[in-house]
């Protein structure tokens, strides 16, 4: 049902607010950029220029490495803020950068910019749990939201986990409203569009919210979400297909995920960088195939993939039931990258909310009150794990929110 937000939520939302801040601005400073982070800003950075979506450098020439073609929504995001921050006083001489040589100004705006965002997240959160068990639910996950270790921390990095969890949550809270008129349903299904256009994780949730809906509200609003949805897709995937030649729902990134999670090298859990073995691999496959640009690898990730998958059933069998032990119990060597006091704030904060997470989602059933949407948007992003492989980044932005929705469902519940 609908609901009103408690009073205490809004001041919680700015506690949340002012944790992400003070992490980001007191804590994460002159840390080094990850592999994706340098990716986001070179495309943000070309996209502000007026250069386009590419990895180019500033003067023309490519970007050392291999770069895969990107969801578009967080560089133009990343975009946005960097023209805002008047990008030609930025880079004049004497300007102070950071990591990777980008202007902290822009650094201390990404991370200010989706501070906010954060709040807006645990304010999404507190909305949906108060329409599956009442006002104390709604203000006991906006407190734990608030608070919860890697929610806070993510807005502090310039990776599109945070603008993700903003979209879709949004999707799932318009969806849950009970009596809806028509542009509810178009800008549900926009969220979503959006969302995929963030990170294509989201076309997991779209086979199985698309028939939720059509059971549950009538065919016409689920056609209204889908329509939405592809109207907001439709027009980058048209320029994916003028680009490489060839159909691209999204971004090009899929073949090398896909053959990461399914390859006689995987473990089941992490990617390139947790698997030497894995990484040597992916060189020697590249070499096996020179001249290829990343965008034409991407059916050759697909078909190596693949035809390990039907030479060796057997292990395959048993990648994935590592994978969906590593899916739920988060000890894999991706973790293991991080330093100690990082690991250990991910895993205790995660298997701390994990059982009453549980415990909430079947008191909610008894009650018959889930919230099916939530439940389905993390059951997508579960299947993105399975399919493709486990990893803390693909459980953050939606299963973790969606633990602590149980949770604090089980807190207002109980007794």
């Amino acid at each position: 049902m609908h609901t009103r937000l408690p009073r205490a939520v809004w001041l919680v939302v700015v506690v949340g607010i002012a944790a992400r801040l003070a992490f980001a601005f007191g804590y994460w400073v002159d840390k080094p950029l990850t592999h994706d982070e340098r990716e986001y800003l070179l495309l943000a950075r070309n996209v502000a220029d007026g250069r386009g979506f590419t990895y180019a450098r500033p003067d023309g020439t490519p970007a050392p490495g291999e770069h895969f073609g990107r969801a578009p929504m967080y560089p133009l995001f990343l975009a946005g803020i960097i023209r805002a921050v008047a990008p030609e006083l930025l880079m004049a001489p004497g300007a102070a950068t950071g990591p990777a040589d980008e202007p902290v100004a822009v650094l201390r705006a990404v991370r200010l910019v989706q501070a906010v965002l954060g709040g807006g997240v645990v304010g999404l959160i507190a909305w949906i749990a108060g329409c599956a068990a009442g006002a104390r639910a709604a203000t006991a996950s906006a407190v734990l939201a608030a608070v919860y270790p890697p929610l806070v921390w993510m807005p502090a990095y310039v990776l599109s986990e945070t603008l993700y969890s903003l979209l879709a949550l949004g999707c799932v809270a318009l969806l849950m409203i009970t009596r809806p008129r028509a542009w509810v349903w178009m800008a549900a299904g926009a969220l979503a569009g959006l969302a995929a256009l963030t990170r294509p994780a989201l076309l997991f949730f779209l086979p199985l919210a698309g028939p939720w809906l059509w059971l549950k509200r009538g065919l016409l609003p689920a056609l209204l979400v889908a329509g939405a949805c592809a109207v907001a897709v439709a027009p980058w995937t048209a320029r994916n297909a003028r680009v490489y030649g060839r159909f691209v729902l999204v971004a090009s990134e899929g073949g090398i995920t896909f053959w990461t999670g399914n390859n006689p090298f995987a473990i089941g859990e992490g990617d390139l960088a947790a698997n030497p073995g894995m990484k040597r691999a992916n060189l020697a496959l590249r070499e096996r195939h020179p001249g290829l640009t990343p965008e034409e690898l991407e059916p050759v990730y697909y078909r190596e993939a693949l035809t390990f998958i039907r030479a060796q059933p057997g292990a395959w069998a048993l990648l994935m039931a590592r994978k969906v032990f590593y899916t739920v119990v988060p000890i894999g060597p991706s973790y293991r990258l991080h330093s100690p006091l990082y690991f250990g704030a991910s895993v205790l904060s995660y298997l701390g909310v994990l059982p009453f997470g549980i415990l909430g989602l079947v008191a909610l059933a008894r009650r018959g009150s889930v919230p099916v949407p939530l439940m389905l948007l993390a059951l997508s992003s579960i299947l993105v794990c399975l399919v493709f492989f486990p990893q803390e980044r693909f459980r953050i932005p939606v299963v973790d929110p969606a633990l602590v929705v149980f949770a604090a469902s089980w807190w207002a519940l109980r007794a």
